[in-house]
């Protein structure tokens, strides 16, 4: 399962964020997502483990400190399709 990491403090990297979720299970993957221009973090994460770690990890990280920074830690959701990129009208002359 996939879970998103929210409210990271910048300096957050992805050991840090495997660490922390260590101790509930195998941690297959843990990417914390970069601004594409500037490589800094853009603070939040995504963490994959096997469904019962997850579970675990979900419910005894969220709302912790990481950081000095409360972890938002829910089930991640598919990205909701946000439409052609860069706003303004659709209707091109």
């Amino acid at each position: 399962m996939k879970v998103f990491v929210g409210n990271l403090s910048f300096n957050t990297s992805d050991n840090d964020l495997r660490d922390a979720f260590a101790p509930f299970g195998e941690v297959i993957s843990a990417q914390v997502i970069t601004d594409r221009e500037t490589m800094r973090s853009r603070g939040f994460a995504f963490v994959e483990m096997p469904d019962d770690a997850a579970q675990a990890a979900i419910s005894g990280l969220n709302g912790t400190d990481l950081q000095g920074r409360a972890l938002t830690v829910n089930e991640a959701k598919p990205r909701e399709d946000r439409g052609p990129r860069g706003g303004g009208s659709s209707n091109r002359w």
